[in-house]
Formats: C-alpha cells, sequence, structure tokens
C-alpha cells in the first residue's frame, strides 16, 4: 500500500463513512412547546454495587438545549478505569432528541461505528438517516460520543500537517521489502508516541469492554432499567459485549451490520477484501450496463483495468494543487468510499474516469471525505485516531515479517485488486503504547432478550456471515438478512427490514429468525 501508514482493516462506520455524500445541514424537530429540558432521574442500582462505582451510577444530569429546536445535551461522568473506579474519571458527550410523541417509552442509544464515529453527531445532525418516524415519535434518541472519540476525552495524536503526512506521504522503499516494512515500522512508532504523548492517560483505557461498561452507565443514568439499543457496523461488536457483560440489562437491541466478535485481525482483513472486491464486481456489472461507464468488457476486464490503475499510480503518482501526490493508497481510499452505497456508484465512475484521464481531484476529494479532511486541510474529527486506539487494543497481532508476506500472498489471491492492498496491516499497532486487551472470543450473552442481527448478503464492510456467525453465538440471536448492496439495511430503502426493527423496537415484536427481506 502507498501510504506509509498500513491500516488493519477499513473502518466499518455505517452510517459515517457515506454521510456527507448523502446528507448536509442539521436536522430540527418540530416538538410542541419550548419547555427546559426535562431532567433524568437515575435507573434505581443493584444492592451489590461496587461502592466506588455508585457515585457514578447516582448522578443526576443536567441537561442543556443544544443543536436547534428539541435537542438537549449532558455530559456524563465514568469510571478513567473501571477495575479501579476511584483512580479518576472522563466525561462523556451525550446528545438526545426527546419523543415526538410527548409519551417515550424510554431512551434508545445509537452508535454508527467505526471504531471512533460520532454518536452525537450522528443524532444532533442525522436523526432521519439513522432512526426513522416510528422510532422518533415513541423514543428519546440519545447519541453520545464513546469514549476516546471526539468529544469525550478523545484520542489525540497529530496535528492537520503531521496528520496529511501520516495518512498521504508516499514511501522511498518498493512495497514488502525490508526497508519499506521499516518505513511503515517508523510511521507507526512516530504516530503511537504522539498519541501516548497528547492524549495522556486515558488512552489505556480506550477499548470496547470500557466503552460497553460506558453504555450500562449511560443507560442507569438515563433512567432505563434495559438498554434500548441500535449499533451500527462496529457498533454491533459495541453492542454485543454489553449484552456478555450486562445480559440482565439487555433491553431491545438491534445489531445492523454486524461483526463477528470471534474473528481475528486476519480473518476481518480477508473477509474485508473480499467483501470491497464483490462490490467492486456488483460495481461494474452495473456499470458496464450502462452509457456512461468509463470501462468497456466484461466485468473482469474492467477489474484489470481497475488494478492497473492502482498499480500505475503506484509507480508514477497523480499531483494535487495542493503538493500531495495520489498513490496507490489514498486511491484504494478513494474507490472503497463510494462503495459503502449503491447510491454513490455514479460518483464513482466519475472518480474513475476523471483519474484514468490524469487529474487527482476527484480521488483526493473521496480520501479525504473518508479521512475527515476538509476542503482547508483541516481534520475535522478524530476518528482515525480513535480507530487505532480501540483496535489497538481490541485485536491480537503479529508482526512476524514471515508470516505477514504469507497473508500478504493470501489476501492477493483472494481479492487480486483489493487484497494486495490490504496486507501487513500488522504493523500500525506493532508499537502501540499498551498491549492487547484480550483475544477475540465468541459472544454469547447468556440469559439476555432476544437480539436482532440483521445482515446484507453483499455488504463490503461487514460480510453476511458475519451476521450469521453472530446471531448463532448469541444465545437469544435472531437472524434478519437484507437481500441488496451497499453498508447496513435498516432505515436504507427496505420496508421489511424497517417493519422488522420498528415492530421489535417499539412493539417489542420478535422478527421470525431467518426473515429475509428485499
Amino acid at each position: 500500500m502507498q501510504r506509509t501508514r498500513r491500516r488493519s482493516l477499513i473502518a466499518v462506520g455505517a452510517v459515517a463513512a457515506a454521510l456527507s455524500l448523502t446528507l448536509s445541514g442539521c436536522v430540527t424537530a418540530f416538538f410542541p412547546s419550548d419547555d427546559a429540558a426535562p431532567s433524568s432521574t437515575p435507573a434505581p442500582v443493584a444492592d451489590d454495587l461496587d461502592e466506588d462505582l455508585r457515585p457514578f451510577y447516582e448522578q443526576q444530569l443536567s441537561w442543556e438545549s443544544c443543536e436547534g429546536d428539541g435537542f438537549d445535551c449532558a455530559t456524563v461522568s465514568a469510571p478513567l478505569d473501571w477495575e479501579n473506579p476511584s483512580d479518576g474519571e472522563i466525561e462523556l458527550s451525550i446528545v438526545r432528541q426527546r419523543a415526538l410523541g410527548g409519551d417515550p417509552i424510554g431512551s434508545l442509544l445509537m452508535n454508527p461505528g467505526g471504531p471512533g464515529a460520532s454518536g452525537y453527531d450522528l443524532v444532533a445532525s442525522s436523526v432521519d438517516f439513522a432512526a426513522g418516524d416510528a422510532l422518533q415519535e415513541n423514543f428519546d434518541i440519545v447519541g453520545f460520543d464513546p469514549r476516546g472519540v471526539d468529544r469525550s476525552d478523545p484520542v489525540e495524536c497529530l496535528d492537520d500537517a503531521e496528520m496529511d503526512a501520516y495518512l498521504y506521504d508516499l514511501p522511498e522503499n518498493e512495497t514488502g521489502t525490508d526497508a519499506w516494512i521499516a518505513e511503515v515500522e517508523q510511521s507507526a512508532s512516530t504516530f503511537s508516541d504522539a498519541c501516548a504523548a497528547n492524549t495522556g492517560e486515558s488512552l489505556e483505557f480506550v477499548t470496547t469492554v470500557s466503552a460497553a461498561r460506558d453504555l450500562d452507565l449511560l443507560r442507569a443514568v438515563l433512567g432505563d432499567e434495559k438498554l434500548n439499543y441500535l449499533g451500527y457496523s462496529y457498533g454491533t461488536f459495541l453492542g454485543a459485549t454489553f449484552a456478555e457483560l450486562y445480559p440482565d440489562n439487555v433491553g431491545r437491541l438491534v445489531l445492523d451490520g454486524a461483526i463477528d466478535p470471534s474473528a481475528s485481525i486476519f480473518d476481518v482483513t480477508k473477509a474485508q477484501s473480499m467483501g470491497f472486491e464483490s462490490a467492486l464486481s456488483a460495481y461494474l456489472e452495473d456499470c458496464l450496463g450502462s452509457s456512461t461507464c468509463p470501462f468497456d468488457g466484461t466485468v473482469d476486464e474492467a477489474k484489470q483495468d481497475i488494478g492497473d490503475l492502482l498499480a500505475s499510480v503506484e509507480q508514477s503518482p497523480l499531483p494535487a494543487a495542493d503538493g500531495r501526490q495520489l498513490g496507490s493508497s489514498a486511491l484504494l481510499t478513494a474507490i472503497i468510499y463510494p462503495l459503502y452505497s449503491a447510491d454513490s456508484w455514479p460518483y464513482l465512475s466519475q472518480m474513475f474516469e476523471q483519474t484514468m484521464s490524469g487529474d487527482s481531484t476527484y480521488a483526493f476529494f473521496f480520501a479525504d471525505q473518508y479521512n475527515g479532511r476538509d476542503e482547508n486541510g483541516e481534520y475535522i474529527n478524530n476518528q482515525t485516531e480513535a480507530f487505532s486506539a480501540y483496535n489497538c487494543r481490541d485485536y491480537t497481532f503479529d508482526p512476524n515479517v514471515d508470516l505477514m508476506r504469507e497473508k500478504a500472498a493470501e489476501l492477493a489471491e483472494a481479492a487480486p485488486v483489493i487484497g494486495p492492498y490490504m496486507a501487513y496491516g500488522d504493523i500500525s499497532c506493532s508499537t502501540w503504547p499498551y498491549p492487547e486487551q484480550a483475544e477475540r472470543a465468541e459472544i454469547h450473552a447468556a440469559g439476555a432478550d432476544p437480539i436482532v442481527v440483521i445482515g446484507t448478503t453483499n455488504d463490503p464492510a461487514t460480510p453476511y456471515a458475519w451476521a450469521e456467525s453472530l446471531a448463532e453465538q448469541l444465545d437469544s440471536g435472531v437472524l434478519v438478512s437484507y437481500e441488496g448492496e451497499g453498508h447496513t439495511a435498516y432505515n436504507k430503502g427496505s420496508d421489511c427490514v424497517n417493519a422488522a426493527v420498528e415492530a421489535y423496537l417499539v412493539d417489542g415484536t420478535v422478527p421470525e429468525d431467518g426473515l429475509a427481506c428485499s
């Protein structure tokens, strides 16, 4: 891959990945009155709760109006270290749209994925995209930034210029050589050291297990005896982890675009390489049937053209007006970004046509959108930093060079266009200042209420097989399948999926296990 940094797996921020192509502006809800934001009464806590945790669970939230009519914001104090809750605290930022119907069932917490995507922004700026009318009528819709993300004691690593270098600078040596690996290791070390220095002690505790414990705290201080939750993409892993830790506190959970919690980092990388390769084939099949397609011939011939384009910019990068050079890594990011949604395929065609003519403008626009970089060269969020912080603790990595080369060959065989540029990801976390938190394992959540798992049959970022696996692992898992393209399924045009999700969350009607939607 052309960038010095190696991404160990593609970010799986379900909603966030495609938002800027489809949404703009802030959603404002109508409320019948401008009364002050009501306070929350914490849910009763268990008698055997650790005394050091009791102040956190019994805190009263102070809501303030924000983000336009009908939105309230608050901060929640959480333990820095859940194993030692008296050692300090962090602040979690939350935003709430009160139930439009005025008589909420309770709170519905939402997470858009990542790891590192902002649930606060999801609700404050795009609530209509995230939740249909039935959910907004019946629930207080609550978005939150998990620890380490954006407004919640964020992971901080590099300034804008340094982030540009980290994401876009081109290496001096040939991919896969010892000299190239040394370059990547040095880049990873510089990044890790900066994260440790600029974030401080909270970096150690940016893990999914800690975030899941925060989720139970949010449930309690919002006044809900059980958690109602809609998690997309990585948010499914967060929700499943919560269910494993607190099965008795599981209310109505919907996990859309599921991650297999038992998959290793290489399993994930290989599955995603194949998933995006499959999505690329689907795009090309659709494209070749139109008069505006920049490719000719068969799907396989067009894929060869794309592979040749990636190889070409690796050897001879295309310049941008701001001085950056478009290499294969940035171009791969530009290809992947619109593959998250079939609605974005026409933009992908325009990007290919422009890039093949020697113009990198559109490709850099897509890569920048994916990386959270605006037109002024400023990074508007910390998703890259938070993504690394979570994954480097949540997975186990092996930077053995011989093994990575074997895996690189396997990726290239499994996904000939995408796979070669997703190899060597173990290097990116090899210098992280804190070791992995735990081995990946199945999640069963014994004793939990039904948990609905949704999988899309040609989802590139979270392949359908992961939804099948998670639903089977969960003792109370219920699988809903959507036959279609793109990442995640709820509120994306399927009346069948929407009805199943909303009937469960609003009325508690459990969908038929194995329900197939189109």
